[in-house]
């Protein structure tokens, strides 16, 4: 189990660390304040996209405009018009009047009748502001309706974007008296008609009817240390000034009004011409485009009171926000999702049908979430959206930061394996990881040690890694050099591509170069491998031109790029017709190369599979613009004193037919003998042969490897072997037996 769970904290061990670490940052970025500004915004946009509710009717708001100033051609307006107005809003009988205007002072004429109606009416709230600002200060309430403590604070709290969001149930003045605000009190009184107890528990609490408004902390929702003065809650925003029935002053003072409009209703009065300067910005001032629009004061009373009446009569929704704990918890969690998905993502399979959904997966996750935060909102919940968002996003881009660099690193190990032109072919092409492939014309470089298996078996393991790595490492820099694909590695042997997956017009031609710096490169392999004790080793090269099928071949699971067809065996025959150092073209790639190629022979085979002859030519070098060649051959033939017999078995493939002939070896150099036989030997035939000391010399244990390359002239029966695979045994005893030069 504990190794499980180690395996398990491994495979998940980007998502542990990414998760930890993004919630980390975006709770400090939410705790130092600095996302408050866009969570407020993302609140006004709940509120615009929740749908439109319906008119408060019983809420009446009598507005003073830019027009009435004009027609009563005095601003402010004067007790005596405060008079007749309020007379013929008591005429129908409201339920509660609120005077949203400052009157500590009086503004003749008729100020005595505007106290005597203040003294009159027990429904009439007036305002009064306790809080002081940098660019306001408190306004004292009318002194009759303070008296008679029917007097509300007008204050309305700012954010810090200069938004109304919140507002006041009670406060506190400077003096240190608790105050109710002017909306709670008209509030009071309607519901107090209404038969709804609205009051102050025990706890501090204020409550209407059912309905207990809980203060706004601090830290609430997505405010960071707000300034919480007071009893604030949140207004739950029916709208702008359009929810709420109104008219003008003139239609009040004319007349105009009918009764049923103001019977039992709380009217407000309050002015919203521009040059009063009582507007502000709210959650309903606009969307993210365009010009936003302010709300008049009396708007916002209007909202709170409908807020509480809603509340308490309605059931309507109180806005609630979670407890700072669960916030967390909401943040870690799609921090967490964000993650996740990221990370499961990497391992995208399965069905087509669901590939769409597998891919935006992240996309369709943000969508949830959106689509819960404001399925949250209608219920009546404020919960985070941006930080989750962010922590969404955030854990996303880590995660995906980290498979960035780990494709990187992928990619570095990929040119381990393919060349820098598969892998960007694979990841960065539309179709380079589809299935299926195109028909080009492909040179193809077949490479191959010659009698690598029989050294690998007398070489310990650990050795034939070396010399293999060092060979193939030097093999796979020339190629590189000359601009070709290793297709694979086959064991001992390499199978490059050129004109796949990037075709080039000189493709032939790099393909022979390339061949002929691969045999010249041998010679400081074979130095390296001295140093370290190993063999040296010979290596044949046979190219092969023609159109192939080049694409990915496999599964949807399992896949390979490589190249497929008639041409790419024929390759790899013509590689198998070789000897040590040797290079053979087909006809079609020395066409192809269409440039100076040194040619030291040619020759006629009938490979398996081929319905006609076909012609190899033999390469000695190529000129411009590469200007290589081959090192010159000194091996020289030389007879021997006494002719050394053996035994020898012909090999087709890697197996022996099992029929042993008897032969001798009559002349002898370093890789090469003239072999002496009565059996007809076919050209380019591959022997296991065994050499057969005097009688007063001990058994040779080794095995020594050849291939016949000709029949010798003028001498019957005897045929030019080039040794492939030397044991270390052998190789002793044809030392000793090499006459000297």
């Amino acid at each position: 189990m504990l190794a499980a769970l180690k395996q398990n904290l491994w495979r998940w061990r980007t998502v542990l660390i990414a998760v930890p670490s993004v919630a980390g940052v975006i709770m400090l970025l939410r705790l130092a304040g600095l996302l408050q500004i866009v969570e407020l915004a993302s609140l006004d946009q709940l509120f615009l996209l929740r749908p439109q509710e319906a008119v408060d009717s019983r809420i009446l708001i009598v507005t003073i405009d830019e027009a009435d100033i004009q027609k009563l051609q005095q601003y402010p307006i004067s007790d005596a018009i405060l008079v007749r107005l309020l007379n013929n809003l008591k005429r129908h009988t409201p339920t509660a009047i609120g005077l949203d205007i400052y009157r500590d002072l009086p503004m003749p004429p008729g100020n005595e009748a505007l106290v005597k109606i203040f003294k009159t009416t027990p429904n009439l709230i007036g305002v009064q502001k306790i809080g002081s600002t940098s660019d306001s200060s408190p306004v004292a309430p009318p002194p009759a309706l303070q008296q008679r403590d029917q007097v509300g604070a007008n204050d309305l709290p700012l954010d810090a974007d200069g938004r109304v969001r919140r507002g006041l149930l009670s406060a506190a003045t400077q003096a240190g008296n608790s105050v109710f605000s002017f909306g709670f009190k008209l509030a009071y009184q309607y519901l107090q008609r209404q038969g709804v107890d609205s009051n102050v528990t025990a706890d501090g609490r204020i409550y209407a009817g059912s309905a207990i408004f809980p203060p706004l902390e601090e830290n609430d929702g997505g405010y960071v240390r707000a300034g919480i003065g007071g009893y604030q809650v949140l207004i739950n925003y029916r709208g702008g000034i359009d929810r709420f029935q109104r008219v003008g002053i003139m239609d009040v003072l004319e007349n105009r009004v009918a009764p049923q409009l103001v019977r039992d209703r709380i009217v407000l009065i309050g002015n919203i011409a521009e040059s009063h300067k009582d507007l502000f910005y709210t959650s309903h001032s606009g969307r993210w485009m365009g010009i936003p629009e302010r709300t008049p004061g009396v708007a916002i009373h209007a909202n709170l009171i409908s807020h509480i009446l809603g509340a308490a009569l309605d059931q309507r929704r109180l806005i609630q926000t979670l407890p700072d704990w669960a916030e967390y918890l909401w943040i870690v969690a799609w921090t967490a999702i964000g993650g996740v998905l990221c990370w499961q993502q990497r391992l995208t399979s399965g069905s087509t049908k669901l590939l769409f959904l597998k891919r935006f997966r992240l996309v369709v996750a943000g969508g949830v979430l959106i689509l819960g935060v404001y399925g949250a909102f209608l219920l009546g919940w404020w919960i985070p959206l941006v930080p989750a968002l962010m922590g969404l996003a955030g854990s996303a881009f880590s995660v995906t930061g980290y498979l960035a660099h780990s494709a990187g690193e992928m990619r570095k190990t990929f040119g381990r394996y393919l060349t820098d032109e598969v892998v960007s072919n694979l990841l960065e092409t539309p179709s380079g990881l589809q299935l299926g492939g195109e028909r080009r014309k492909v040179t193809v470089l077949m490479s191959d040690l010659r009698g690598f298996s029989a050294v690998s078996e007398w070489l310990p393991p650990e050795k034939v890694v070396t010399l293999l790595n060092l060979y193939l490492g030097a093999m796979a820099e020339v190629v590189d050099d000359y601009k070709g694909t290793i297709n694979e590695f086959i064991g001992d042997g390499i199978f490059v591509m050129f004109g796949a997956p990037v075709s080039r017009d000189d493709d032939a031609q790099r393909a022979i170069a390339c061949a002929v710096a691969m045999q010249c490169a041998m010679a400081t392999v074979n130095e390296q491998n001295q140093q370290l004790g190993l063999p040296a080793i010979e290596m044949g090269i046979g190219i092969n031109t023609g159109e192939v099928v080049v694409g990915n071949v496999g599964s949807q699971k399992r896949a390979k790029y490589t190249v497929i067809g008639n041409h790419v065996n024929l390759a790899a025959r013509i590689e198998s017709y070789t000897v040590g150092g040797q290079i053979l073209i087909s006809e079609d790639t020395l066409k192809d190369a269409n440039c100076e190629v040194q040619i030291d022979g040619q020759i006629q085979v009938e490979p398996k599979g081929i319905r006609v002859p076909i012609t190899l030519y033999e390469v000695g070098g190529i000129g411009i613009p590469y200007n290589l060649a081959l090192p010159q051959a000194t091996d020289l033939l030389l007879p021997l004193e006494q002719s050394v017999s053996l035994e020898y078995t012909v090999l087709e493939g890697k197996h022996a037919v099992g029929t042993l002939f008897q032969g001798a070896l009559t002349r002898l150099s370093e890789s090469s003998a003239e072999l002496q036989t009565d059996h007809t030997l076919d050209l380019l035939t591959n022997l296991k042969l065994h050499l057969q000391p005097g009688r007063d010399r001990a058994p040779i244990a080794g095995d020594l490897y050849a291939k016949v390359l000709k029949k010798v002239a003028d001498r019957e029966n005897h045929f030019l072997i080039r040794f492939t695979s030397i044991s270390p045994e052998v190789a002793t005893v044809l030392a000793s037996l090499q006459p000297p030069a």
